[in-house]
C-alpha cells in the first residue's frame, strides 16, 4: 500500500489488498496509541501524526481516481473522513487539539469495516 496504488494492490487479491490495509491502520492506531500516553514524548507525537497523514493522503489520491471500484458515495465519504484526519493531525501538531483519541476511534472503525 505504501507506493503502490489502489488497483495495483487489487490486482494481487482483494483479501491481500485488505490485509496490508489493515495493517497500515493497525501501525497507525498503534502510534497513536503510544502518542497518547501521557508521557509520549514529542518526537512520537510527530511519527503518528505524519504517519497519518501519508495513509490518508495515499488513500485520497486513490479515492479520487475515476477508476476507483468503490462507489462514488463511499468514496466521497471517505474523503471528507480523509480531510477531518489530516485537519486534526495538523490541530495536534499546532497545539489546539489536545489528544488522539477521536483518530482513534475514527481510524479503528474504518479498519474494522476492512473484513
Amino acid at each position: 500500500m505504501y507506493g503502490a496504488s489502489y488497483a495495483e494492490i487489487m490486482e494481487d487479491s482483494p483479501a491481500l489488498a485488505r490485509e496490508r490495509e489493515r495493517a497500515a491502520f493497525d501501525r497507525a492506531i498503534n502510534l497513536m496509541r503510544r502518542a497518547a500516553a501521557a508521557d509520549a514524548p514529542l518526537a512520537l507525537h510527530q511519527e503518528a501524526t505524519s504517519y497519518l497523514q501519508r495513509l490518508w493522503s495515499l488513500l485520497i489520491d486513490d479515492l479520487v481516481k475515476p477508476e476507483n471500484g468503490l462507489p462514488k458515495q463511499l468514496r466521497a465519504d471517505l474523503i471528507s473522513i480523509g480531510l477531518w484526519n489530516m485537519r486534526r493531525t495538523d490541530q495536534i501538531l499546532q497545539g489546539d487539539a489536545s489528544g488522539f483519541e477521536a483518530l482513534i476511534y475514527v481510524n479503528s472503525l474504518i479498519r474494522d469495516g476492512l473484513q
